[in-house]
This record gives structure tokens, sequence and C-alpha cells, in this order.
């Protein structure tokens, strides 16, 4: 499973590709405002930090002016993935970014296995369907995960799934044991990953008893 951070904080990216668990970047418009910069600086930052690819969002609704901020964002750096709504003007848009301008395409805001049939029918790099969100109606995000993944697997669509709104660690365990292709999470969650009681008490232990033998190491 390929870690994506789902931030536009440089610090977390700096943190997390230094320990080698940085697989790629997701941006989106709000992720840009936190950042407090503009989107062409921030994601170039970003980009020299991250080998893998980085989403970079177009804000536009309509097909026209979706393909004129297209050419905008891929001119920041070759692992630019453009980043798409799932909108017939979007499906249209990820279709002509991945034929004609080569380009990665993430179809975001994905909530239903229908909308990640025809994402993949549009030849979309990655499809992202936003489990919390899910969640938050009453549904089970999860859920969604597995139907797309059998989809997928049913006509081998090269669309990589990429488990958006992870909100917990079990979110990523969930999706892992799933088969998705990609988590992309908050730093803090990306983290947590690590965390488990019983490891802190055998280090406290551990410590202790080194501490009583009064000896080092080199």
């Amino acid at each position: 499973m390929k870690f994506f951070v789902d931030t536009a904080d440089i610090k977390d990216i700096k943190e997390l590709n230094d320990l080698g668990l940085l697989d790629g970047v997701t941006t989106n418009p709000s992720l840009i405002l936190k950042s407090g910069g503009k989107i062409a600086d921030v994601t170039k930052q970003i980009c020299d930090i991250v080998k893998g690819p980085v989403s970079a969002e177009v804000v536009a609704s309509e097909y026209k002016d979706m393909m004129a901020e297209a050419k905008v964002l891929a001119k920041i750096a070759d692992n630019i993935c453009i980043k798409v709504p799932l909108t017939l003007d979007g499906l249209r848009a990820c279709r002509t970014i991945r034929t004609e301008m080569n380009r990665m395409v993430n179809v975001t805001l994905c909530f239903s296995a229908n909308q990640a049939l025809l994402a993949a029918k549009a030849g979309a790099s990655f499809i992202s369907p936003f489990v919390g969100r899910v969640d938050d109606t009453g549904a089970d995000g999860m859920e969604l995960i597995q139907e797309i993944r059998q989809i997928y697997d049913n006509y081998d669509f090269d669309t990589e799934i990429l488990v958006a709104s992870v909100r917990t660690v079990n979110h990523v365990k969930q999706a892992a044991l799933i088969g998705a292709d990609v988590v992309t999470a908050p730093a803090a969650t990306l983290k947590a990953l690590v965390k488990h009681p019983l490891t802190d008490k055998g280090l406290d232990q551990f410590a202790a008893d080194w501490a009583k033998t009064g000896q080092k190491i080199g």
C-alpha cells in the first residue's frame, strides 16, 4: 500500500518524507488556504521534496476552464497529478488530460461505486472515495472501498483506489485489508500507526532493566 499525506504543510511533508514513509501528497483548495501560501509556490515546494505524485486540484466547474487550469498546474513540476471533481465535465477533463497531456489524474469527491466505475472508464490514474464523509451520512465508507475493489478487479481497471477522508488508524487498516492501492491521511494519523501501548510498555521495561546493568553501548 502507498501512503500519501493529505496536507500542504511543508514541515509535516518533510518529516514524513525523511522517515521514508511517504509515496505522494494530496492537496485541495482548503489545504492550500490553510497553508497561507500561493498555490503555485506551495505546490512547487512540495514537488521539490516528494518524488511521487502530488495532487493539485482545479477549481473550475466547466470543462474548458478546467483544462486551462490543468495546463497551468502541469507546468509546476513533472510529478504533478491533476485533481478533478467527479462530474461530467470533470470526467471529460480527465480523459483529455490523460490522452492529450499524458499526465496523471486524480478524480476526487467519489461517494459511490458507480462514480468510481465512470472514473475508471475515463482513464483516471486515481479515484478518491471519501470514506469519512460517507461514514458521516450513516453509511459504511469501507463498504464503498470493497465495492470499488471488486468492480476494478472484475474488469482489470488500472485506476488505483486512493482512500481519502481518512480519520482513524482503523480506516487505514481496513483499507489495507480490502486491498486499496493508496491511503491519504493527515500527518498525525499516519504517525499514529506506529503507536501501541504494549510497545511503549516494553520500551519502558527494557530501559529500566538496561539502566540496572550499568552498561553503555559504545
